[in-house]
């Protein structure tokens, strides 16, 4: 299977290299052209576990300069995903499947306006990666991968990406709801990623002072009343899951947290902003997540304008 990543950061990066190493037909494609450009002359760099290796890729910052596709990724920022979408109807092949694990609410939504809906794919996954610079990342954390068809992709398609990825190491299972896949991931995110951003520090971090604790947990309760007032189905235990997935990240700074320390444009409009929009049209009320949309909008502004 010929896969194409598009977006090549920190989790594009990491999962392209996990898939090359393991031999797989992986062509990347990122537009941060120092980032290629170091990735191009040493290979990306993956440190874990106080270790380091270096992974040849095959990356461009052009999309038409790939073969065609059976398999695109996208790892871009949500405010990208039109761009990836007009990207992916270029790369993929007749037949092809599209799958995005990014990180927020709408991402599927917005590729199936430019894409077929049934040949998108949408999922989660618990692999944590921290982007330290042009060509190099900390790998911070594995976990299992969920994926489930959008609107109509045939299961033995669905059935056939899962194959791919367990085979080079990445746990993945095939999951029907793919609306609670994704909320409950967004819901996670929600909880975490402000929170690292806002006070410098790394996922597990949170778990150090109980009143930082009770804080990501009203920003996940608050999404969760969200979530049940839109009739999506979340998982009993999330709150326990929560934590645990917290644990198992720890040593990652989430997302959120890199793009504001590379004074990037940051995802909280797909995140926190969501639940605030959402809660708003179902007559919600949401202070807490709305308090630190604020905060990361009014920070974010601030350094955009530097």
């Amino acid at each position: 299977m010929k896969t194409t990543f598009v977006g090549a950061g920190a989790m594009g990066g990491l999962i392209g290299g996990i898939m090359t190493e393991a031999g797989e037909d992986v062509q990347l494609v990122d537009i941060w052209e120092e980032h290629v450009l170091a990735i191009k002359e040493r290979g990306i760099e993956i440190q874990r576990d106080g270790e380091s290796r270096s992974v040849a890729l095959d990356i461009t910052t052009d999309f038409r300069e790939t073969r065609p596709a059976d398999l695109v990724i996208v790892f871009t920022k949500g405010y990208d995903t039109p761009e990836a979408a007009r990207a992916a109807s270029h790369v993929l092949a007749p037949g092809g499947v599209v799958l995005t694990l990014q990180n927020g609410l709408g991402n599927a939504e917005v590729l199936a306006e430019t894409l077929p809906p049934d040949v998108v794919i949408a999922g989660t996954t618990a692999f944590a990666s921290t982007l330290l610079g042009p060509g190099r990342l900390l790998h911070g954390g594995a976990g299992p991968t969920h994926i489930g068809a959008f609107a109509g992709a045939p299961r033995e398609k669905v059935e056939g990406v899962a194959a791919l990825l367990n085979r080079v190491g990445i746990p993945t299972e095939v999951q029907d709801d793919v609306d609670s896949l994704v909320w409950t991931k967004f819901l996670l995110n929600c909880a975490a990623n402000a929170v690292v951003a806002l006070c410098h520090m790394n996922n597990g971090d949170i778990m150090n002072l109980p009143v930082t604790m009770e804080l990501s947990e009203g920003l996940l309760k608050e999404g969760l009343a969200v979530a049940e007032s839109l009739g999506i189905r979340i998982r009993p235990d999330i709150m326990d899951y929560y934590w645990k997935v917290l644990k198992e990240v720890g040593k990652n700074r989430a997302s959120m947290g890199q793009d504001a320390d590379a004074r990037r444009r940051t995802e909280i409009d797909t995140l926190n902003g969501a639940i605030v929009r959402l809660g708003r049209e179902r007559g919600m009320e949401t202070p807490l997540n709305f308090a630190l949309t604020a905060l990361i909008k009014t920070w974010e502004n601030q350094y955009l304008k530097k």
